[in-house]
């Protein structure tokens, strides 16, 4: 790995752990379109040579063991690694999904994960969960 690489990784590294410790105070009580807003980013030539798995790994790493969002751990990890692909170039997918029998409880339970090339990559879809909404990297949707 050259000198370059590293201070790529380096920098990304560091970004992703900032944004993970910022982004429920971005996000706060903001609705999805809000929400969404703060995981969309531009692309940046810095984090282009990065693979799509370390950024996983990274994003993954940053998010799992935090008190604050602690119950919706899922949607942490996915805002912040969908950002983070994005910004390296990638055209990640962020999916939401319900209970499918959620209706019939007074709370919803909700999941959230990043699919890149038809494959899940951060968190999956889980069991009795039914997709309602899948968000694209802006680029992507032109």
């Amino acid at each position: 790995m050259n000198l370059v690489e590293k201070f790529s990784l380096l920098c990304l590294k560091t970004d992703i752990w900032l944004t993970a410790r910022f982004v429920p105070a971005w996000i706060g009580w903001r609705d999805l379109a809000g929400i969404l807003r703060v995981a969309d980013a531009r692309k940046s030539k810095l984090y282009a040579e990065i693979d799509a798995e370390t950024i996983a790994r990274l994003a993954l790493a940053a998010t799992c063991k935090h008190w604050i969002m602690r119950n919706r751990r899922c949607l942490r990890q996915g805002i912040v690694g969908y950002r983070f692909l994005t910004k390296a170039g990638f055209y990640p997918e962020l999916h939401f999904g319900v209970g499918a029998t959620s209706t019939a409880t007074a709370k919803t339970p909700a999941h959230c994960w990043v699919v890149l090339n038809g494959k899940p990559i951060i968190n999956d879809n889980l069991e009795g969960m039914a997709t309602m909404y899948i968000h694209k990297s802006p680029s992507e949707s032109l």
